[in-house]
Formats: C-alpha cells, sequence, structure tokens
C-alpha cells in the first residue's frame, strides 16, 4: 500500500494560495540548514549559526552609546572607560553565546504514533562532543506547542521532549528544527535550523464508544472458532501417540506395565473476528475508517485474534501489540476506494 503524502493530505485547493503567500513572506526559509549526512546526524557548524541582539541587548546596546556621546560631549575619562568595559563584556557575551550552540549534534529524533487529536511526543537527542558544557539550550518546530530546553554536559547527550499536536492521519512532519540560546546574559540570541527526518505517523481517531461497540459485537459473531489451544485443565489420559511429548507421557503408568499414555489437557478455545470494510456504515469513507479503528482497538482490548479486511489489504487473524499497531497502520495509510 503506498503512503499518502503528507502535503497533498493535508493542503486543500484553496489553501495552496494562503500557504504559497505565506511561505513567500516568511524569509527564515532562505537561511542555511543543517542536514545530517551518511555518517551522522545534522551538525551546527559555523556557516549554520545566526546571532541578533534580543530585547535586553538592544536596550544594553542603547545605554552604552549614550554613554559615549556624553563621555564624549563632557570628556569624561571615568565615563570612557566604563564605556569600553560595558562593550567588552557584550563582546565576550556574544562569544559564549555562539559557542554554546556551535558543533551540537541532533544525533537521534523519533516520536511515537498517536491517535489524530492528541498531542504527539517529539524526543530529540542533541550530542556534544567538544568538550564544553551546554547551557539552556532550547528547541522548537513550527507545529510544536512551546520550546523546551537541557544543559548538556561535556562529551555527554542531553534530551529535548517536544509536544507536537496531530489533526489528521497519516504521516506527518512537524518541520525544521529550530535550536536557539540566550546564555549567558540574555543580551544576544543565537540560533539555527536542523532538517532530519523524524515524522509522525497518525493513526485515525476512533469512532464513538456506543456506535463502534454494536459493530464490533455484530463482527465478533461472524467469528469462526479456529482450534482450542493451552494446556489450562487436565481432561484425561490416552494411548501414546508418536510426536506426542514427553512430559506429557504419564511415567507412573509406564512404570506399571499399564501401557503408554500421554495426558490430554483441555485448553482454551480461541475464536478469530475479521473486522471486514464492507461491514461499515458511515457517510463517508474517513467515518468507515474511524468505525474499524474503534473495532481494533475494542478487539485488542479483549484480547482475542482479530483480522482485518480492507479493500487493497488483508491481515491474516492475530493478536499482540505488534498486530494491534500493523491493523492501526494500514488504517493511517488507506486509500480510499474511488
Amino acid at each position: 500500500m503506498r503512503s499518502p503524502s503528507p502535503s497533498a493530505a493535508s493542503t486543500t485547493p484553496v489553501s495552496r494560495p494562503a500557504a504559497f503567500i505565506k511561505s513567500s513572506l516568511n524569509w527564515t526559509r532562505w537561511l542555511r540548514t543543517a542536514r545530517a549526512d551518511s555518517r551522522r546526524g545534522p551538525v551546527l557548524t559555523t556557516r549554520h549559526i545566526y546571532i541578533l541582539p534580543t530585547r535586553a541587548g538592544v536596550l544594553y546596546g542603547t545605554i552604552i552609546i549614550a554613554m559615549l556621546l556624553g563621555s564624549i560631549n563632557y570628556s569624561l575619562s571615568l565615563g570612557f572607560v566604563l564605556t569600553f568595559l560595558l562593550a567588552a563584556l557584550g563582546i565576550v557575551c556574544m562569544l559564549h553565546t555562539w559557542r554554546n550552540l556551535a558543533w551540537l549534534e541532533v544525533s537521534h529524533c523519533q516520536a511515537s504514533p498517536v491517535f489524530a487529536g492528541e498531542e504527539a511526543t517529539l524526543e530529540i537527542r542533541l550530542k556534544e562532543s567538544s568538550g564544553r558544557m551546554r547551557h539552556a539550550i532550547y528547541a522548537s518546530c513550527a507545529a510544536c506547542l512551546q520550546p523546551q530546553s537541557t544543559d548538556i554536559p561535556p562529551r555527554q547527550s542531553g534530551t529535548i521532549t517536544l509536544a507536537y499536536p496531530t489533526a489528521r492521519r497519516g504521516w506527518s512532519e512537524p518541520g525544521r528544527l529550530t535550536l536557539f540560546t540566550v546564555f549567558p546574559l540574555g543580551l544576544l540570541q543565537a540560533w539555527s535550523y536542523a532538517d532530519t527526518d523524524c515524522r509522525v505517523l497518525v493513526y485515525p481517531r476512533p469512532a464513538a464508544s456506543g456506535r463502534s461497540s454494536a459493530s464490533s459485537t455484530d463482527q465478533a459473531g461472524k467469528g469462526s472458532r479456529d482450534s482450542l489451544l493451552g494446556d489450562q485443565d487436565f481432561a484425561g489420559l490416552r494411548h501414546y501417540r508418536p510426536g506426542d511429548s514427553p512430559r506429557r507421557i504419564d511415567w507412573k503408568a509406564s512404570s506399571r506395565e499399564q501401557g503408554m499414555y500421554s495426558k490430554h489437557f483441555q485448553g482454551e478455545p480461541v475464536s478469530s473476528v475479521w473486522l471486514d470494510w464492507h461491514e461499515t456504515t458511515g457517510p463517508d469513507g474517513e467515518e468507515r475508517i474511524c468505525q474499524l479503528v474503534r473495532w481494533v482497538v475494542d478487539a485488542h482490548q479483549a484480547g482475542g485474534r482479530y483480522g482485518l479486511r480492507l479493500p487493497q489489504l488483508t491481515l491474516a487473524a492475530d493478536r499482540g501489540e505488534a498486530h494491534y499497531h500493523r491493523c492501526l497502520q494500514a488504517l493511517a495509510l488507506m486509500e480510499l476506494p474511488a
């Protein structure tokens, strides 16, 4: 099954002109972005770091200029000393702010699948390899709710967790990552952009419980008794058959020369439930997908075996976490039939 393009799924013909204008006005997209290569993740080299004064930095510079003009006007030697001392402090602050961000590597970025409407959690790991302590490193993205920060010890890694809202099923990309810092005095902000391959698989939203439970009960009725598994209760003895496990042989009966017998156990019956696309009802395809998601969730919570039949794909009956996520992924990436 081919996955739908995230951009195609999230952009309607009506919103394309507005998205184009918004993208054209975003001048930051022309700035250089750190990208991964075959050996490691994006590294924030000197070419990728930008630095500008904050509001406090602008006020700080204005005060220095005013002090310089006053010192020149009144020929104040002490004023010159204080002015140049504060200017030197600003330059040292600029160097430390830049060094706090330089040569960091985005070594890891991942997100676990979530249902549509929930917040995804991006886990971003930054690796420090220059032997310097990094203080208050912030990370954010265009779709993230708010920036988060961490401190990174020398030659170690730090992890930043960002919350990311989701709305539509399918693959969703949060956009390029922005890393910035205002350490140590908050007078300047250094920032850089990193392009990661981090994306979130968004499962379809489950239908309401009341509506879906009735449908899933109907589906359960179509299930078939497949087999008897397990060794829950002792059911009796039967004559030994080649291939029986030695652990099930009744050795006491054999020692009394009464013949070879094997213990027979009665297990728990296992049924298979088929969740079929053609059994769903709804005003449109998305609602029918949500109904199937509800059935999958209910079947998984019941602990039984269940299979999934879609127009382009059939998943054999099984159970467990892996099968559960395989079914939800198939529904998340499903293309609606024409």
